[in-house]
């Protein structure tokens, strides 16, 4: 554990000294992880209807309107009060049971292909994300990461107290890449962070090589005037059902990626208005 959140070692490496920072969340994968398993919490009685719809409403948001300071913050506001009284133990079982169901779908395959890449030039993956650590951990064993670093809620009891103990967002997320640097010994200059959001301009900023990926509007305008890349990932495929799309595909997803994503995203929370909504 480090002075600035628990980061949670996914596997053994070798020491290296050169890294590449992922965040999460329309990164890595296509929605909020931490609201991905809205779901399987309501299954296991741990969220009434009204939190389902609430649930839905907010990844509705962050999918359309994305990740600025504001709605990160209603984001943070929602799960943690979500969250209270929630036993730890279940959590960690429903999230690890229903783990390849819900989140292996919305891995974007650029990303897992990227991720390859760094390993095979002998890099070490760090999952960076604030969500919490029992999403984010699980997360990373499953994409094969060397490590994770994730938000923390206080626990009391067995059970969460609402309160968080380390929030790894904005000037945190660069705080705890610096203290990995210096445990691991990398070189940040010579290391790569990628990410969409203008909160984690701080994130990107630490390393020597850093990448937007799906950029928000703040952050798309920031990478252009410093001259960083900007990658656009679109193709959310299952991990164990990788297929190579043609450029007809790509050139059609490219197109209406946008717009399927709104119709899909609105018609999702009017059916759970009317699953969930009393008679």
């Amino acid at each position: 554990m480090t002075s600035a959140g628990k980061t949670a070692g996914i596997r053994r490496t070798t020491p290296r000294s050169v890294a590449a920072f992922f965040d999460l969340d329309k990164t890595v994968i296509a929605r909020s992880s931490a609201l991905a398993f809205t779901r399987p919490f309501y299954s296991g009685g741990l969220i009434n209807r009204r939190s389902v719809i609430k649930s839905a409403y907010a990844q509705l948001l962050f999918t359309l309107s994305g990740a600025d300071e504001e709605q990160v913050e209603k984001l943070r506001a929602h799960v943690t009060d979500m969250c209270r009284g929630w036993p730890v133990d279940q959590i960690n079982t429903i999230v690890n049971e229903t783990l390849h169901d819900i989140v292996e779908p919305l891995v974007f395959a650029e990303a897992t292909e990227l991720i390859t890449n760094h390993q095979m030039r002998g890099h070490d993956v760090i999952l960076i994300s604030a969500s919490g650590l029992e999403m984010v951990e699980p997360i990373g064993r499953l994409l094969g990461v060397d490590a994770v670093a994730a938000s923390r809620m206080s626990v009391i009891d067995g059970k969460y107290s609402g309160e968080l103990e380390f929030y790894c967002y904005g000037e945190a997320k660069a705080d705890a890449i610096q203290r990995l640097a210096q445990a691991k010994g990398y070189d940040l200059a010579e290391c790569f962070a990628y990410s969409d959001s203008i909160t984690d301009l701080p994130m990107l900023s630490a390393v020597g090589h850093p990448t937007a990926v799906n950029p928000d509007r703040a952050l798309r305008k920031q990478a252009t005037r410093r001259g960083w890349p900007i990658l656009s990932f679109d193709r959310p495929v299952g991990l164990s059902d990788r297929l190579t799309p043609s450029p007809r595909t790509v050139a059609m997803s490219a197109a209406a990626g946008a717009g399927v994503a709104a119709i899909g995203a609105a018609f999702y929370y009017g059916w759970l208005r009317k699953r969930f909504s009393p008679a």
